[in-house]
C-alpha cells in the first residue's frame, strides 16, 4: 500500500469538460485500486456536474485538507478556490479561470512538497485564467517558472512521440526564436527523455525542417542550412542518434515517422496537427522537469461542455502515462545508482556488494 502512487488531478476550467471527464473516469471504481487519486478543485463544481450526469454511477469523494491526508481506495478531493462558484458550462468566465488557477497552484505546491507523485492537469482556458497573479501562456510556461526548469513539450501515444522546439509562439515569430543552440538543447532533451522517461536505451530522433521542402537548398529559406542541419550534426557527433532535417509533409505522409522513437518539430502546429490527426486520445507530457506532469491532448471544448458528450479516454491515458513515467524514472535512477551491479546481474551473475570495486561501495 505504501508503494501505491498518489496522482494529483486538477479540475481545469470549471466551464469546460474537465469535471465531466474526471467524473466519467472515476465512475469506474477499479481505478482507485491502481493508484490513490487526489483531485484539486471545487466540490460545488463536482456536485453540479454529478447532477448533469445523472445516468452515470455517482462518484463518492472524500474531502481532505491535503494529499498528505488522502485515503487509499477512495477518490480524494482537496477543496480549492471560492466556496461559492457559479458554473456556466460552455461559457467562458473569469470565475472559471480563477477556479482553474486556484486548483493548479494548490496542486503544484503539493507536487513540489512531494505530497503527490505526479500531476495530471485538465484543460484550462488560456485567456480566462489570466490575472495579475497568473500571466502565463499555458501550463508549460507556468510549470517552467514554478519548477525552475526549461521544459520540453512532448505529445506521446503508442504510435509516435513529438517534441516541440518552440511551444506557444506566434507563427510569424518562430524563425526568430530558432537557433542552433536551442535545437541542440531540444535534441538532447528529447534524447534524455526517451531514455529516462520511456526506457529507450538508444533512441533515434528525427528532426523536422522549418520551411517547405526542407528549404530546397536555400531557395525557400536558409534556416535548414544555417541552423537546423548544423545542430543535428553537433548532436550526432556528441553521440545522439539524430537525423534530418526532414520536410514535414512527406515525413508524415510516407509513414517515415514509424522508423523513429521521437520527432522534434520546429513549432506547435507542425507537430500537433499530424499527431492529433493520426493518434486520437494522445497525451501531452512536460519533459525535462524534476516532476512529472501530463494532460489530455484536447482543450476545454466549450462546444460540448455539460452535455455528457466528452470522451474521457485521453485523460485516462494521461493518468496511466504519468504513472508509467514516474516508475520508469525511478527504475532509471536505481539502475544508474549501481550500474555495474545491474550489468553483472543482466549477464546472469548475481553478485553482492563485497564483489564490487571499492569505488562502488560508496552510496
Amino acid at each position: 500500500m505504501s508503494k501505491r502512487l498518489k496522482i494529483g488531478i486538477t479540475q481545469g476550467d470549471t466551464n469546460g469538460v474537465g469535471w465531466e471527464i474526471i467524473l466519467k473516469i472515476f465512475a469506474d471504481n477499479r481505478l482507485q485500486e491502481m493508484f490513490t487519486p487526489v483531485v484539486y478543485g471545487s466540490s460545488a463544481a463536482a456536485a453540479f456536474y454529478q447532477k448533469r450526469l445523472s445516468d452515470m454511477e455517482p462518484v463518492k469523494f472524500v474531502v481532505v485538507e491535503s494529499a498528505e491526508r488522502a485515503q487509499h481506495s477512495r477518490v480524494n478531493l482537496v477543496e480549492c478556490g471560492k466556496k461559492e462558484l457559479q458554473v456556466t458550462p460552455g461559457k467562458p468566465s473569469k470565475a472559471g479561470g480563477e477556479a482553474a488557477a486556484a486548483a493548479l497552484r494548490k496542486a503544484i505546491d503539493e507536487l513540489k512538497e512531494g505530497a503527490i507523485d505526479a500531476l495530471v492537469t485538465a484543460p484550462i482556458d488560456k485567456e480566462m485564467i489570466q490575472s495579475e497573479e497568473f500571466t502565463y501562456t499555458g501550463h508549460t510556461e507556468f510549470l517552467a517558472k514554478e519548477l525552475d526548469g526549461a521544459p520540453l513539450m512532448i505529445m506521446t501515444s503508442e504510435l509516435m512521440r513529438v517534441g516541440l522546439a518552440t511551444i506557444h509562439v506566434p507563427v510569424a515569430e518562430v524563425a526568430n526564436h530558432l537557433s542552433k543552440e536551442l535545437i541542440v538543447e531540444r535534441i538532447n532533451q528529447i534524447n534524455s527523455s526517451m531514455r529516462e522517461d520511456f526506457g529507450i536505451v538508444r533512441p533515434k530522433v528525427a528532426v523536422l525542417a522549418l520551411n517547405p521542402h526542407a528549404g530546397d537548398g536555400g531557395l525557400l529559406g536558409k534556416e535548414e542550412e544555417e541552423i537546423i542541419k548544423p545542430a543535428i550534426v553537433e548532436a550526432y557527433e556528441a553521440g545522439v542518434l539524430a537525423f534530418g532535417p526532414f520536410a514535414a509533409d512527406g515525413f508524415f505522409a510516407s509513414g517515415s515517422f514509424k522508423h523513429y522513437d521521437a520527432i522534434l518539430a520546429m513549432y506547435h502546429d507542425q507537430g500537433l496537427a499530424p499527431f492529433k490527426t493520426l493518434t486520437p486520445n494522445g497525451v501531452n507530457f512536460t519533459a525535462s522537469l524534476a516532476e512529472v506532469r501530463t494532460s489530455p491532448d484536447h482543450g476545454v471544448a466549450y462546444d460540448i461542455a455539460g452535455k455528457g458528450m466528452a470522451d474521457e479516454q485521453s485523460m485516462r491515458n494521461a493518468i496511466y502515462e504519468a504513472m508509467d513515467i514516474v516508475r520508469r524514472r525511478r527504475e532509471w535512477e536505481e539502475w544508474n545508482a549501481r550500474p555495474l551491479e545491474h550489468f553483472e546481474r543482466e549477464k546472469g551473475r548475481d553478485i553482492s556488494i563485497k564483489d564490487l570495486p571499492e569505488a562502488e561501495h560508496n552510496d
